[in-house]
């Protein structure tokens, strides 16, 4: 590993605020002690701070030298609606809330590689310091772009990192072209005639014909989609009926669609609704289909040749070039750094997290951020800003 003593010294200050914000999760747009804690560290570290966007949002600027040139690195700050089930000193304090997917982790190797380039940085340029909140399924990226974000803080490129459990200690993985997927929600509603249970000819069953369109939604990927397109349809909720005795007169499905091409993934909506009006009026009823009813959809977060380019150039100065991997599996997660990448072109990169052993997995109860990375990502950080803005 090639990483500064500078950047090593600052480990335990990493620690600290990645075991805290760890302590006190916060979730979508709420997350204020947590914009707290980065505003003050950014201040104490002469950093120029901005606050307010996207509620919860904090830049960092940090300008250097009399280069026009400028790059932005992003950390999103949110936790997630998952019980902690984890038993060690800093496991979360709000109940139903933790950071199962290493968002205080990012934090924290960013605010490290901000202390070392406010102190020691070489470069010449600017660079933005992102905080994103609500990257869970609130889409906090595209609420900042609305807002404003690199019109107020111009950025000429932008990169993301996310920790990666299974991806070992001291590798990282990052590939040209797709790195995760879309993300859609679609909740259909049948509508039909509720009746006794025992009469059944006398209604409409919309049980039944929700069993047969998870069925028919099934087949949208293995009949509908060229095999060489890699695509997902799941059915993850049905609600409907309150009693033993009666069929109600209505079934709501919900689920999720994903994909790594805009064309497959106008394709998975176009089927769903087909097979959605197809299945209800082969049963007489109706079907009300609607698509990312709570918010927007997440493109697929496609890296940009150049910058991925950079950024293979700067984990391979840290970690060295057997410790890179370039054409790693991309994965049917979805990631709303992918707005970014539509408005700059940029980089999103995995840093190993270690065995997932213990159900240290993304989204897991019992999961945690691996602290023995921390100094690994902010060298990271370093690297790719002294690179891009060179003295």
């Amino acid at each position: 590993m090639n990483i500064a003593p500078e950047i090593l010294a600052l480990h335990a200050d990493m620690r600290h605020w990645r075991r805290q914000l760890h302590q006190y999760p916060e979730t979508a747009f709420e997350e204020t002690a947590t914009a707290q804690l980065i505003a003050e560290q950014l201040q104490q570290m002469g950093i120029e701070v901005h606050r307010g966007m996207a509620k919860t949002g904090v830049v960092g600027v940090l300008r250097r030298g009399n280069s026009t040139h400028s790059i932005a690195l992003r950390a999103d700050m949110d936790a997630l609606f998952i019980q902690e089930q984890n038993h060690f000193a800093h496991v979360s304090c709000h109940h139903g809330k933790m950071h199962a997917c290493g968002h205080d982790g990012h934090c924290a190797m960013l605010l490290g590689a901000a202390h070392y380039l406010a102190q020691y940085g070489c470069f010449d340029g600017t660079v933005y310091f992102i905080f994103q909140p609500a990257e869970e399924a609130r889409a906090g990226a595209h609420q900042m772009i609305q807002e404003g974000l690199f019109e107020q803080f111009p950025a000429q490129q932008v990169f993301g990192m996310h920790n990666f459990p299974d991806v070992p200690v001291g590798h990282f993985a990052v590939k040209t072209g797709a790195m995760m997927a879309s993300f859609d929600c679609f909740e259909i509603t049948l509508n039909g005639q509720a009746t006794h249970a025992a009469m059944p000819h006398l209604g409409q069953d919309v049980l039944v014909a929700a069993a047969h369109l998870v069925t028919q939604l099934q087949t949208i990927v293995s009949r509908r989609i060229n095999p060489a397109d890699p695509a997902v349809v799941s059915v993850t909720q049905i609600h409907a009926g309150n009693t033993w005795n009666a069929l109600p007169d209505s079934a709501v499905l919900r689920g999720t669609y994903r994909s790594f091409k805009d064309s497959v993934r106008t394709q998975l909506e176009q089927s769903i609704q087909h097979l959605s009006r197809t299945v209800a009026d082969s049963f007489n009823m109706a079907a009300d289909i609607r698509f990312n009813p709570k918010n927007v959809g997440y493109p697929v977060t496609v890296n940009t040749p150049n910058e991925t380019a950079s950024a293979i150039r700067a984990a391979t100065a840290v970690a060295g070039s057997d410790c890179v991997n370039t054409n790693p599996t991309p994965s049917m997660g979805a990631e709303d750094f992918a707005f970014m990448l539509q408005q700059k072109p940029g980089c999103y990169l995995w840093i190993g997290n270690g065995s997932s052993d213990g159900g240290c997995l993304l989204h897991n109860p019992n999961y945690d951020f691996n602290d023995d990375i921390l100094s690994l990502g902010a060298a990271y950080w370093v690297k790719l800003v002294e690179n891009e803005l060179l003295c």
